[in-house]
């Protein structure tokens, strides 16, 4: 039975919804979208929650009157500011000494409670790197295997809940329930890489408006991921202070001037802040000169960035730009060189039936992923935001709403079964904790009578 799914990718400068078919093959074809300007939104996070639901409003209308569809639930994108990683393991042992997904189900939710996670912190993603079946590492899919034990190591994103629930009452005040939360980063990558780039290992760069997430990946999961407050609209703030001109004039002269190639000695006439109907005529190497800089100096940081994740010698596939700022012309030689050897190759979302030809360029990558990840273009295992266990060959649920502060109901009767058999358990704390109360009472209680 195919099934109709609503996608949201909330970016710093815009807003895009795409409705989507996913057929009984897994196959995906889009029957609308809409693009608006981002409303209340800075770097990547909500700012003012009425004008972003306006502005989330206006986008899922236009693609539900392409579409003809009243789709009520949605899933969303997630900027990387404010987000933590971490890594943590988990071990149980197999008493039927076979590997059933519900061992695999056990040993993921232990790496999760073994995990120190903060209390302001909510997970977005608990993706195994790892699977050990006894002594043997990186195993790519336990499940059938023949094992007394089952280890797992995995990379944990999370949000802090604040961000997460001003991100949802957003979305909900433009009458669309939350289904499924993603980072934008995760989104973009699952666009835009193929089977190879994730077995050799890639970095794969979002360089949007306001924002550069960078995730990389080795071994088929994401291993790092970080997040740079910087974008295109810091180039045109630049020009705008450099030139001494108006920003939405700035942001023209990026736009048709742009280059990070040779620079041309060429005059440009442009009006004056305050005094537009007075103009001053600017070099447009000077321009080249503003814009080279401020780009040097995004990818540098990058560089670095990838330099502290200890991975380096572990993107053989190289790095990946996407994103409306990886249309700067001139950029991937920029990259080239600053990277030092590492390959640089630019990159467009997936083709796929029905893409509006709009849709095809690099800043649409979080918002056809997003598609994707509802189609199961996943990693083989992980938990997502609703604390449940996905895996590539599941049976998509049907669209209901989650409230994220409801806990699985598999969770806690499947650790509790092996309590007699493996040291890994996961108790209650609560329990713990009234318990050390009760007795804490019954001491006052008994040393007032004594």
């Amino acid at each position: 039975m195919s099934k109709t799914i609503l996608a949201i990718d909330i970016g710093s400068t815009k807003i895009c919804a795409i409705i989507a078919q996913i057929n009984d093959d897994d196959s995906i074809q889009i029957i609308g979208a809409g693009t608006t300007k981002a409303q209340g939104l800075k770097k990547g996070s909500i700012t003012n929650i009425e004008l972003a639901s306006k502005s989330i409003k206006t986008a899922v209308a236009d693609a539900k009157r392409v579409a003809g569809s009243d789709i009520k639930s949605a899933i969303v994108s997630i900027s990387g500011a404010y987000t933590k990683s971490l890594n943590s393991n988990g071990i149980v042992n197999i008493p039927n000494k076979e590997i059933s997904f519900k061992e695999i189900q056990r040993v993921m939710h232990t790496s999760l409670y073994n995990a120190n996670i903060p209390n302001e912190y909510e997970v977005l993603h608990a993706l195994p790197f790892n699977f050990k079946v006894d002594d043997q590492d990186y195993i790519e899919d336990p499940l059938g295997m023949n094992a007394s034990r089952l280890e797992v190591e995995t990379h944990i994103i999370t949000t802090q809940k604040s961000n997460l629930s001003n991100l949802k009452k957003a979305v909900r005040g433009a009458g669309i329930e939350v289904e499924n939360v993603v980072l934008s980063g995760y989104a973009s990558s699952i666009a835009t890489l193929n089977l190879d780039e994730k077995e050799l290992g890639v970095a794969v760069i979002d360089m949007g408006g306001n924002t550069s997430n960078i995730t990389i990946h080795s071994g088929n999961s994401i291993r790092y991921n970080d997040f740079l407050g910087v974008g295109s609209n810091h180039v045109t703030s630049d020009l705008s202070m450099a030139l001494h001109t108006p920003l939405n004039v700035a942001d023209s002269v990026k736009l048709n001037y742009g280059s990070l190639l040779t620079p041309s000695n060429d005059l440009i006439e442009l009006p004056i802040i305050g005094d537009e109907n007075t103009t001053h005529e600017v070099s447009l190497e000077v321009v080249h000169n503003v814009i080279f800089a401020r780009v040097e100096e995004t990818l540098m940081i990058l560089a670095q960035f990838i330099e502290n994740s200890g991975l380096k010698d572990q993107i053989g596939a190289g790095v990946v730009l996407t994103g409306g700022f990886s249309n700067m012309e001139g950029i991937r030689e920029l990259a080239v060189a600053t990277f030092g050897s590492i390959p640089v190759r630019l990159a467009k979302p997936y083709e796929m039936d029905g893409l509006f030809d709009n849709l095809r360029a690099p800043e649409y990558s979080t918002a056809i992923g997003l598609v994707m990840y509802s189609g199961s273009s996943f990693t083989p295992y992980e938990i997502d935001v609703n604390k449940r266990v996905r895996h590539a060959n599941e049976i998509p649920a049907t669209q209901t709403s989650v409230d994220f502060t409801s806990e699985p109901q598999e969770e806690i009767p499947s650790l509790e079964v092996e309590k007699k058999e493996t040291m890994i358990t996961l108790p209650k704390k609560e329990k713990k904790s009234d318990e050390a109360g009760a007795v804490s009472k019954f001491w006052n209680w008994a040393t007032q009578l004594f």
